[in-house]
């Protein structure tokens, strides 16, 4: 290696591949430095005073302190006509042929430039109803989930980064059945990660054991049908809806946990809860997320994703008088704010009405990641509930100092264009701010609509050298971890874990730090806490994956769905090994299982 920031090839493998700008064939950026000073320079170029903002951004991005989403990584300060953003949910499929190939069109120009997207797919009308005017009958969402699928695989053939998609369905559609099994079968919409829109109707209707009716909007001719009123996707007020058929609630919740047991997949989206918490819940419904889940988006959203690397903030690590500058922690959140916010003027975009949706809100997401490694060299055990209430500190010092950035940057630079004060200061998570800061924001406004968000940060967090990704905690010491190349085929990498790395440095044999743990060491309960301690201070949603063992007793599985709407989160992932999806991530000489959907190459970091 000839790069000093760099404690391992992985990471530099990550950074030449991922990151590096190269312009045909040359490469521009000689050093990690350059990377950081080319976006820097890229970003600052939005400000009056550009060498003042200039250096202030550079020093957070200098030693991996912030890790902005890896879109802006690899386009910021380049000659290339990509998008900063690493997601978007596209717009509203309309229930026709044309509506159905104009959104796979926008959805394959926008993967094109290197954005993530998500769909709704609750709009296309069930399996066997007949098409009007044509003699036909539809064939189902899920089929034509499969033409995106197709076109996924074939725009992201080549070179080292795939694509990532979500796509949703109403827990009351007809075809949710159909939906749920899809990905039972390892050769289907493998380029997709699905989840079921849980509504809080549902919920209840599994607590009380009673009947849940499957509905889709009626056309004229089915007056004479049972038909509900129900708000839809695509219609500004509630419409009469046909039922289709009902069954029971819990026999429907069964399959959506069985599915989850077996192949870890449909995840859960509490949508009701999603837009219910919404800043803008005055102004846009969410009916999907990015492909990771922690950005809850309208039609022609955008993720503008960075993280704060938490391991750079720690002081005296495992010493007795270990701590976390708090203070340094949220002075990086301000100016991380005002870098993101640059990156909405800064972005090209794919289609128009993704820019437009992203000037009116200025939606940005910051994070955190590291936290497991930080833990560690605290010398606090990551499942505790000292861990929790750390956690919980981190992550309100960054919301708090996020939202206070984004006032003054109101102050100086102007709101976004959908604020209306009154209606934004009665928003159920802006009511749970400090009184300063909505005092703030009724004198000022601010500046975006949300701020906060914690993304996987798998690959930015290798480029770190192999901190702990996100919220999740260590995988080991040691593994091995499979990464695509530019050619198309994949190579094994060793990976040494940060904090147990710099323990070794200062020990002489190879014993871990005392409070190491792994994510396989900890109960689910704990993964579950721990992503309940930090929602409160999240205004949009958390990607986490809760890790169960093999032999894990599906009752308790099952339970921990409900433990996470009791707890008021916004969505729950679980993975347990399987032999659908496998894993990724596996110990040096394990054998290698079948990638996971949500595998590293696939992370849209």
């Amino acid at each position: 290696m000839n790069d000093l920031h760099f404690n391992t090839p992985i990471a530099q493998h990550i950074w030449d591949t991922k990151y590096r700008h190269y312009e045909r064939g040359v490469a521009l950026d000689a050093c990690i430095e350059d990377t950081w000073q080319r976006i820097a320079k890229a970003l600052a170029a939005q400000e009056t005073d550009r060498e003042h903002w200039q250096a202030r951004f550079y020093d957070i991005l200098r030693d991996f302190k912030f890790l902005p989403g890896g879109r802006i990584q690899a386009g910021a300060g380049t000659v290339h006509q990509v998008t900063l953003f690493n997601c978007f949910v596209m717009g509203t499929i309309a229930d026709s042929m044309d509506g159905i190939f104009d959104a796979l069109k926008e959805g394959a120009l926008t993967m094109q430039q290197g954005g993530g997207v998500g769909y709704d797919f609750s709009t296309l009308r069930p399996r066997g109803v007949p098409a009007a005017g044509v003699g036909s009958v539809a064939s189902g969402p899920v089929s034509f989930m499969r033409i995106w699928d197709s076109m996924c695989a074939t725009i992201l053939s080549t070179g080292a980064r795939r694509g990532a998609m979500m796509g949703t369905l109403r827990c009351d559609h007809p075809d949710i059945e159909e939906f749920i099994a899809a990905k039972q079968d390892r050769s289907q919409l493998r380029h997709f990660n699905v989840s079921v829109l849980v509504s809080d109707a549902l919920m209840t209707a599994v607590s009380h054991d009673e009947d849940w009716p499957l509905v889709f909007p009626a056309n004229k001719s089915e007056t004479g049908s049972e038909l509900l009123m129900r708000a839809w996707a695509g219609c500004d007020d509630p419409v009469p809806c046909k039922v289709y058929k009902r069954i029971r609630a819990r026999t429907l919740w069964q399959k959506i946990m069985q599915a989850n047991y077996d192949y870890a997949e449909p995840g859960v989206l509490f949508i009701d809860r999603i837009n219910r918490l919404n800043n803008l819940y005055y102004c846009e419904t969410i009916q999907a997320t990015n492909p990771c889940g922690e950005v809850p988006l309208p039609p022609f959203g955008a993720c503008n994703l960075g993280s704060i690397n938490l391991t750079q903030f720690v002081c005296d690590p495992f010493t007795p008088q270990a701590r976390l500058d708090l203070d340094a922690i949220g002075a990086t959140a301000a100016i991380a704010v005002r870098l993101l916010d640059n990156v909405i003027d800064a972005s090209h975009f794919p289609l128009d009405s993704q820019a437009g949706q992203a000037q009116r809100s200025r939606r940005i997401g910051l994070g955190l990641t590291g936290l497991a490694d930080a833990l560690i060299m605290l010398q606090i055990h990551y499942g505790s509930s000292e861990a929790e209430k750390i956690a919980q500190q981190v992550m309100q010092h960054i919301c708090h100092a996020a939202y206070q950035a984004s006032i003054d940057l109101a102050r100086e630079k102007g709101v976004f264009l959908m604020f209306d004060k009154e209606k934004y200061l009665a928003g159920v998570f802006v009511r749970t701010l400090p009184e300063s800061i909505r005092r703030g924001i009724a004198q000022y406004g601010i500046r975006n609509s949300h701020l906060t968000a914690i993304a996987p940060a798998g690959t930015i967090s290798l480029l770190a050298n192999n901190v702990s990704s996100g919220l999740e905690p260590v995988f080991d010491s040691d593994y091995t971890r499979r990464i695509l190349k530019r050619d198309g085929c994949y190579a094994d990498y060793a990976v040494n874990d940060y904090a147990a790395a710099l323990w070794r440095k200062d020990h002489a044999s190879d014993d871990l730090p005392p409070a190491f743990v792994t994510a396989h060491e900890l109960t689910p309960a704990e993964h579950l806490r721990m992503q309940a301690a930090i929602q409160p201070y999240v205004d949009q949603a958390i990607s986490k994956t809760i890790n169960v063992p093999a032999s894990y007793d599906f009752a308790a599985f099952r339970d921990l769905y409900r433990q996470a709407y009791d707890l008021g989160l916004k969505g729950c992932t679980t993975f347990r090994p399987n032999a659908v999806t496998g894993e990724i991530l596996h110990k040096p000489d394990a054998e290698h299982a079948a990638p996971h959907c949500c595998g590293l190459e696939r992370e849209p970091d």
